[in-house]
């Protein structure tokens, strides 16, 4: 099984040093790779709205049958989502496809300098 170092992040709490990335994951593979990544030994789960698969990494999860604080969850908000209020929006578009209450890592995907909107975002 996979023992992956924690890091600490300035807030006091920990993410796992490794985790399993979803981008180019089709959907329809996603919560089995999830699900076995994280029978793996896997604690770090990463997506992003761009990848189109968020909520079969919410299956995956639920599946895997571990407790929520198990599991490290990051997304990103995409470009189009990007100011104050378009990026609340999405990301609370993407805890729902996740199925979930937090997300522990909400980046953004690409800061954009051009459009000067990473700021607010």
């Amino acid at each position: 099984m996979i023992s992956a170092p924690r890091l600490s992040l300035s807030d006091g709490s920990t993410i796992p040093q490794l985790g399993v990335g979803t981008y180019k994951v089709p959907a329809d593979v996603t919560a089995g790779l999830v699900e076995g990544a994280l029978a793996a030994g896997y604690r770090h789960i990463d997506t992003a709205a761009l990848y189109g698969n968020e909520a079969e990494v919410g299956q995956g999860l639920r599946a895997s049958g571990l407790e929520r604080d198990e599991v490290f969850v990051t997304t990103k908000v995409w470009n189009d989502d990007q100011g104050f209020d378009e990026t609340l929006r999405a990301f609370d578009a993407s805890a729902a496809k996740l199925g979930l209450d937090r997300v522990d890592l909400y980046l953004i995907h690409w800061p954009i300098p051009s459009a000067d909107r990473y700021v607010d975002t």
